[in-house]
């Protein structure tokens, strides 16, 4: 292999973007260099660590020349922490890079023309990203893996081990254990911390991925911001939690805003966090809470933002793009637990939602009457299964919204979107590179993306949400 660098070699490198995962992207002699914790604009003194055909991996060594955009990370596992990737780099920076993210796969993989300016020259108009006042203490909701490590001076044998919680160490299955995180909710923090504690204390066994011993596998915390409320999730290996009432009262007595306690049973060799059963130990099976000034029930596996202040900004942008007087008939595709669909509800003649989690359709169906919404019809199935029957069925919408997972739309629903043929289609999306491939597709089929607005639903992660409009021609 014949390429100008070698492992272990010292170089100097000019950084000259940020790679998907906010990695530096160097070159040496014209060889391409990924070096976690470079900023472009920087030149660094760096470590080859590994060689392939066409690209390296490097460790920063020393900055030579240092980016404006450079701050000081505040958290102090942030160097070991994989949860953030961005901290070193200043807000602003940060939104302006998501921006252009969102930009660079519009035109490198949907081969779209994007709009020099706000004033659309008839390409596609890309807005600066939404940000947060505050971009801190924002996520109301912790997924903890958990493990053990030996006891300081410990052999690790027996006794000598201890639980620990925490985000994993980049790229590995390392967990770091710690006791806040500064992009999570108080609450969440103290959950995590008082769970550990006490599971410690009763002798609680975390499991183990490579031997599949143990009981403990995660911890979900989540917090309803305007209720209050808050939910413990305990993902178990299997069904008996040794102490389980002691174990209660103890949570109970720690964390009195909690008013759900969950058990999740997972027995399989996954790193799927959560299993097929769900089993509520004391209290509620569902939190609630409020966006917008919609109450919604959540329950232990419905997916539910995590960022509720930018959610509210990223859904009223979809009503917006959504272009609705009141007489509108929306579909909305991947409709999870209603979330969107009640939004669209209160401007649209309408809505129709569809989702393959049944669980989600049920709490769906719940969150409307909770709302007193009866304008709004949910089915549990496969988007491109269940619309295409609403069609034959009289239901035509002016209106198609989707939202899907971060692998896209389902090839069958965009062919389902394309003979339906709305007027207009609304596209929120959590991974641009999957979002440009499909709008590639739905332009071939005859519609034309006129605006996306990417909102920073994460801030000091590399991870940007949109939301794009598209109309037929």
């Amino acid at each position: 292999m014949n390429v100008p660098v070698n492992k272990n070699d010292e170089v100097v490198v000019d950084i000259i973007g940020l790679t998907h995962e906010g990695e530096g992207v160097g070159r040496a002699d014209g060889f391409t260099l990924f070096i976690q914790g470079a900023l472009p604009g920087e030149r660094v003194r760096a470590k080859v660590l590994k060689v392939k055909k066409q690209y390296g991996y490097a460790k920063l060594q020393e900055l030579l020349a240092v980016s404006p955009d450079r701050v000081e990370a505040p958290c102090p596992i942030y160097k070991q922490c994989g949860g953030c990737q961005l901290q070193h780099m200043d807000y602003a920076a940060q939104l302006r890079w998501k921006r252009q993210h969102v930009v660079d796969n519009l035109e490198r993989i949907g081969k779209l023309r994007v709009a020099a300016g706000e004033a659309g020259d008839g390409g596609v108009v890309v807005h600066p990203a939404l940000g947060m006042d505050n971009p801190w203490h924002y996520r109301n909701k912790a997924q903890v893996p958990i493990g053990m490590v030996p006891e300081a001076g410990g052999s690790g044998k027996g006794g000598d081990m201890r639980l620990v919680a925490g985000f994993y160490a980049r790229g590995s299955h390392r967990i770091i254990d710690m006791d806040q995180c500064l992009i999570q909710h108080s609450v969440n923090d103290e959950i995590v911390a008082q769970v550990k504690a006490i599971g410690r204390e009763l002798g609680i066994t975390a499991y183990n991925e490579e031997t599949g011993r143990g009981l403990l596998r995660h911890v979900m915390a989540r917090v309803g911001v305007v209720s209050g409320e808050a939910m413990v999730v305990l993902v178990t290996s299997g069904p008996r939690i040794p102490q389980v009432e002691r174990w209660v009262e103890r949570i109970r007595k720690a964390l009195p805003g909690v008013t759900s306690i969950v058990q999740n049973i997972n027995p399989r060799r996954t790193n799927v966090i959560f299993g097929d059963e769900t089993r509520t130990l004391w209290g509620s099976d569902v939190i609630y809470d409020e966006l917008d000034g919609i109450r919604f029930a959540i329950s232990a596996r419905s997916f539910y933002q995590v960022n509720p202040v930018q959610t509210v900004e990223l859904y009223r942008k979809a009503v917006e793009y959504a272009g609705l007087t009141g007489t509108e008939t929306v579909i909305d595709a991947y409709c999870g637990i209603g979330t969107i669909s009640l939004f669209l509800a209160r401007q649209a003649g309408r809505v129709y939602g569809v989702e393959v989690v049944p669980e989600a359709i049920e709490d769906a169906k719940r969150n409307a009457a909770l709302n007193g919404v009866d304008n709004a019809v949910f089915e549990a199935g496969l988007s491109e299964v269940v619309i295409p029957r609403w069609r034959k069925e009289g239901i035509v919408p002016d209106v198609i919204v989707v939202d899907p997972p971060r692998k896209g739309c389902d090839e069958a629903l965009l062919e389902t979107i394309l003979a339906m043929k709305p007027e207009r289609v609304v596209y929120v999306s959590c991974n641009p590179s999957t979002l440009a491939r499909d709008l590639r597709v739905l332009e071939d089929g005859g519609y034309r993306t006129v605006e996306v607005q990417p909102v920073d639903m994460f801030p000091w992660t590399v991870h940007v949400e949109c939301v794009a409009w598209l109309e037929s021609v």
